[in-house]
């Protein structure tokens, strides 16, 4: 295991979708982090793919923390068996909560706050504000359709190819570890300049 990666956050749908694929491959990765002795940090939920996860990595004795803001928790989705929760005040907190405990970080399947969590750590990293890897296990071709529209929007110039690079992408969860573990941060300007455009 690389020693860097100490723990990973992985953000994920707290419902459980249609497919029966997107609990068991949640179940999976939870079992899989375990397995290469890696933390979990995750939102705090005990419902959908986010309980499905955290009950895996438990059920294999790892080390899962949990953060959730305080509104969640009164609405009694809280997981109360983990090994941490850490309680905050709101959504902002949470993401960066989760970013400073995290050596990476994973999106499964999941909706529009699984999507803007990871979009937000991404950008991050395309600014330089971490080095950390951000990647997709792409359950089912649930991606397919978001990995195609940001190939459309490297072609057309409005994300530079060496960050749409930065997000790895695996089908198989063993394949996406292996993949964080080679990760190096490249070195690219965030911005695309107006001679790249007409010279790309």
């Amino acid at each position: 295991m690389n020693p860097q990666l100490r723990r990973l956050c992985v953000f994920c749908g707290s419902s459980a979708g249609v497919r029966p694929e997107y609990v068991r491959a949640a179940q999976d990765f939870g079992r899989l982090l375990v397995e290469r002795r890696i933390g979990l940090v995750y939102g705090g939920a005990h419902v959908g793919l986010m309980g499905a996860l955290a009950d895996a990595a438990l059920g294999a004795g790892g080390e899962v923390v949990g953060v959730i803001p305080h509104a969640l928790v009164q609405h009694e989705i809280a997981h109360r068996g983990l090994t941490e929760l850490r309680v905050v005040a709101d959504m902002h907190e949470r993401k960066a909560t989760m970013a400073e405990l995290s050596d990476g970080f994973v999106a499964l399947p999941g909706g529009a706050g699984t999507l803007e969590e990871l979009f937000e750590v991404w950008t991050w990293g395309q600014l330089g504000l971490h080095y950390k890897p951000c990647g997709l296990l792409d359950v089912s071709g649930y991606f397919t359709r978001l990995r195609a529209f940001l190939d459309h929007a490297a072609s057309e110039g409005f994300l530079r190819t060496e960050h749409r690079n930065m997000l790895i992408v695996e089908t198989e969860p063993k394949a996406l570890l292996d993949s964080f573990a080679r990760y190096a941060a490249p070195v690219a300007e965030k911005w695309i300049r107006q001679e790249q455009r007409r010279t790309s």
